[in-house]
């Protein structure tokens, strides 16, 4: 009798286990979310005060790997999009800044800009873009391709290019706020010939000017803001036509001075509205009503703007995140109740953190620096002066990188290399340079770890400079106000992930793990090929 029950017990097991409607089936609907700027640290720094259904929620019942890291330089808004969806750095992915220097054409360039589109929304210049700057595919193509084009995947950002990569080649459409005059929601011929209704309606809605008609107030008493430096302080940028960077903020008598629409990007409003706006595509689209997988990307900019104007310590980012919470909590519930709780799949993370504010810092006597660029051309200037002769050998200097004047340093008759050589040896007495490379050793030497390392994932041999430099820490070329991010410090590349839904299991993981593990984890939870530049590993621990 024993024998028997024993062989029913592990046949019902075996059953259970190879039994094919007992997988686990697949979402209806992945989001990736990505919040600009965001720091690890903001998860535990307010944790007292965020409520049960937003970030708690994610922690509580996703997968929260603590010790994520971006493993290149530099770390800016389009690179780190491009590099969460591609599963690779720029090495790969040639998306090397936001803007840079191409040295075939001879100008700076921006990541998205692309004159052979127009903006689809209205007659202004903001929509002509593409992203075919980038080189590799994402995650969203590769869902596109393993379903034979059949699903959507939809882009959603105030900011264009945190829209624009992570939703890939093959996107559907990716929509962006046009600021300035315009204050409406656009996206490019490249997508679509036309706005859909519901993007109409919602441009038609009023939320835009209903967000703009009231003081940005804090959403507590600031006298509970405790984990923030004080309200009045030296370290913080101003609206235009504010004495003083403080609460409340008068958004409505300020708007006019700041450029009329493109205010709402500086005030937690912009994430309410970037949230109205990724539900209304939600609907409007159909997305996780069909047998296929759809995708949504989700970037929240405000943050990114804030903490650029306020820095990282300041009530106002305190007072985003506060909201950004209610935010996330009230997307969550949409989601429950659109999709379905268990339907779709969520991850979150950041494109970037940011350093403290320098100015802050050396008022407690850490050290930090500014960099100025206008010093350092002329320095280097007479560097090549002195040792060859010409003030010439130089076209651009950005990023942290040197071009190289190849044509003249030709007729001259020197050598590309030892000028590079040179350059770099001589930076290194200049203040606030830590480490300088030049293309050619990264060419030829593999650096496995440290900020080499970073610096050699983020050099793309046919886009790069001819000389690679690397600051101190806590240096920064940006105003004394405000503060900034870009470098391969801890401060810049440690960012929350947190997984969450469907495929997903509970728990936490302290190990280290790189931005570019995200695609191929999503990849492997769909069954599908991971993005074709693919050098992330995938974060097991995370899957059921």
């Amino acid at each position: 009798m024993k024998k028997t029950i024993l062989l029913i017990f592990v046949l019902s097991i075996f059953m259970a286990c190879h039994n094919p409607s007992k997988k686990q089936s697949k979402p209806k609907l992945v989001v990736g979310i990505v919040v600009d700027q965001m720091r690890y640290d903001y998860l535990v720094r307010f944790a007292d005060k965020y409520g049960e259904g937003g970030f708690k929620r994610l922690l509580r019942e996703g997968f929260s790997v603590q010790n994520t890291h971006y493993n290149y330089i530099p770390t800016y808004t389009a690179v780190g999009h491009t590099s969460i969806f591609t599963g690779t750095t720029p090495i790969n992915h040639g998306i090397i800044s936001n803007n840079w220097y191409d040295k075939y054409l001879k100008k700076i360039v921006y990541c998205v800009d692309d004159n052979n589109y127009r903006t689809i929304g209205n007659d202004g210049e903001g929509g002509r873009k593409s992203p075919n700057r980038q080189l590799t595919t994402t995650i969203t193509d590769q869902l596109r391709l393993a379903q034979n084009m059949q699903n959507k995947t939809i882009g959603v950002s105030i900011k264009d290019r945190a829209a624009i990569l992570p939703a890939g080649h093959t996107a559907n459409a990716a929509y962006w706020f046009d600021g300035g005059a315009q204050g409406t929601w656009v996206s490019s011929s490249y997508y679509i010939k036309e706005l859909p209704n519901w993007v109409q309606e919602f441009n038609k809605s009023g939320k835009v000017d209903a967000y703009l008609s009231k003081p940005w107030e804090t959403l507590y008493d600031i006298n509970t803001y405790t984990e923030s430096i004080a309200d009045d302080n030296n370290f913080e940028g101003t609206f235009n036509g504010e004495e003083k960077p403080v609460f409340p903020h008068d958004i409505p008598a300020l708007r006019s001075k700041n450029n009329n629409y493109t205010i709402l990007k500086y005030t937690p409003s912009g994430n309410s509205l970037t949230k109205d706006f990724a539900e209304a595509a939600i609907i409007g689209e159909n997305l996780g009503k069909s047998k296929f997988t759809d995708f949504l990307t989700l970037s929240f900019s405000c943050t990114d703007y804030v903490g650029h104007q306020y820095g990282v310590a300041s009530k106002e980012i305190e007072d985003t995140y506060l909201r950004l919470d209610k935010d996330l909590e009230s997307f969550l519930q949409f989601l429950d109740q659109k999709i379905g709780k268990g339907n779709y799949t969520l991850f979150l993370t950041a494109d970037h953190a940011a350093v403290q504010v320098p100015a802050y810092l050396q008022s407690i006597k850490i050290p930090a620096k500014y960099f100025s660029y206008v010093k350092y051309e002329q320095f280097i200037k007479e560097v090549c002066k002195k040792y060859f002769k010409s003030e010439d050998l130089v076209e651009n200097i950005s990023n942290f990188q040197i071009f190289l004047n190849k044509e003249k340093i030709e007729s001259l008759k020197l050598d590309v290399n030892t000028v590079a050589q040179r350059l770099a040896d001589e930076s290194i007495s200049y203040k606030g340079i830590y480490k300088a490379v030049t293309a050619r050793t990264l060419q030829t030497t593999s650096f496995d770890k440290g900020i080499l390392n970073s610096l050699q994932n983020g050099y793309n041999q046919k886009l790069s400079g001819d000389v690679l430099l690397v600051p101190t820490p806590a240096t920064v070329s940006y105003p004394k106000k405000g503060t900034t991010h870009g470098s391969g410090y801890s401060y810049d590349t440690h960012v929350p992930l947190i997984f969450y839904g469907n495929g997903i299991k509970q728990g936490v993981s302290k190990k280290e793990h790189e931005i570019t593990d995200i695609a191929p984890t999503i990849a492997t939870l769909l069954q599908i090929e991971a993005p074709n530049g693919n050098t992330g590993k995938v974060i097991t621990e995370v899957l059921k």
